[in-house]
């Protein structure tokens, strides 16, 4: 089984501008999708909100939802869209999500679970898989957490995500529910001791290569969230360092590549914020940073911004700061 990276969904964050953004940097990670109603798949706009520009990367749809019917209507629906496989949300804290019976508060009812995932696995030649937490409120034992991915497993779920906390769904917000409980690898490595034979993939907290190598000896993969968002460069190193691909583009490469996207889309109609907004991150810890940022919030980053200042982007840059653009 080989070993995956992979960067987590995430609200807000991993539309497909994202995933289009960070499969410039490494040609190797899994990229997912933001999570994606079932019912808005079925009743809106399917191809706004499904179409992506076709990667060599592996992406994966992220679907929310509790109705097996609909979860597996919406499967159909994505199938021909270039997925290569569809997760179902079963970690989400919020309370927006627990109100409409999303993410971690179906683990609370694991019949359910079952039935949503074979109904998704009939519906689609693709592969189910889900995303989890190791428990929530006062539920946080192995003995549960074996029982949960028993269940999903034998319902037929093909790979098993799980966020090393417990989500706590009465008294947190989801911002606290990725920082204060404390995170338990521990449970994810005795799960995979388990489980031998399945793809068990680590998520929560990992935030160098360091933290990846030494996950990546105990379990099949390692998904990355916060720390890819903030900082997408940091695919660079894990390009070099765990692919061994000494052929990673630079930073001016990377927005280079990034302009005919930006033209492509905002012909369309896409607003050019809506893009921009995923390279703040970019020249993260370069000397050029501090400029970056600014010229994006008072030129690329506004409602209104103007198309045909993305043509002085690297000339920008390259006046204020030519070292750190090749790095």
């Amino acid at each position: 089984m080989n070993k995956s990276i992979s960067v987590a969904p995430m609200m807000d964050c991993t539309d497909k501008h994202e995933i289009f953004f960070l499969s410039l940097i490494s040609k190797n990670i899994h990229l997912y999708t933001e999570m994606i109603v079932a019912n808005a798949i079925i009743r809106g706009d399917r191809n706004k909100l499904l179409t992506f520009k076709k990667i060599p990367n592996p992406v994966t749809l992220q679907i929310g939802g509790s109705n097996p019917a609909e979860l597996a209507e919406a499967c159909k629906i994505s199938e021909d869209y270039g997925y290569k496989e569809i997760n179902l949300n079963l970690g989400c804290p919020s309370k927006k999500v627990q109100k409409n019976k999303f993410g971690a508060c179906l683990m609370q009812e694991p019949k359910l679970v079952a039935s949503c995932i074979e109904s998704m696995s009939k519906a689609t030649n693709l592969p189910i898989t889900i995303k989890t937490r190791i428990g929530y409120n006062e539920i946080e034992n192995f003995e549960f957490l074996k029982s949960f991915i028993t269940t999903t497993k034998n319902a037929g779920s093909k790979k098993f995500i799980i966020h090393a906390r417990k989500a706590l769904l009465k008294k947190l917000t989801p911002k606290e529910n990725l920082n204060i409980p404390p995170l338990k690898y521990d449970f994810v490595y005795k799960l995979k001791e388990y489980f031998k034979n399945d793809e068990i993939i680590i998520n929560g907290g990992i935030k160098s290569i360091e933290d990846i190598n030494l996950h990546l000896q105990k379990v099949d993969g390692v998904m990355i969230g916060r720390a890819i968002y903030h900082s997408p460069y940091f695919l660079a190193d894990i390009e070099r360092e765990v692919f061994k691909n000494k052929n990673v583009p630079t930073r001016s490469e990377v927005m280079e590549k990034l302009i005919p996207y930006i033209q492509d889309e905002t012909s369309k109609g896409t607003q050019l914020n809506h893009i921009m907004r995923h390279t703040v991150g970019l020249f993260h810890g370069q000397n050029g940073s501090k400029i970056w940022k600014q010229y994006l919030s008072k030129n690329m980053c506004i409602r209104d911004a103007d198309l045909q200042k993305v043509n002085h982007i690297m000339d920008q840059l390259k006046k204020y700061n030519p070292i750190s653009l090749e790095r």
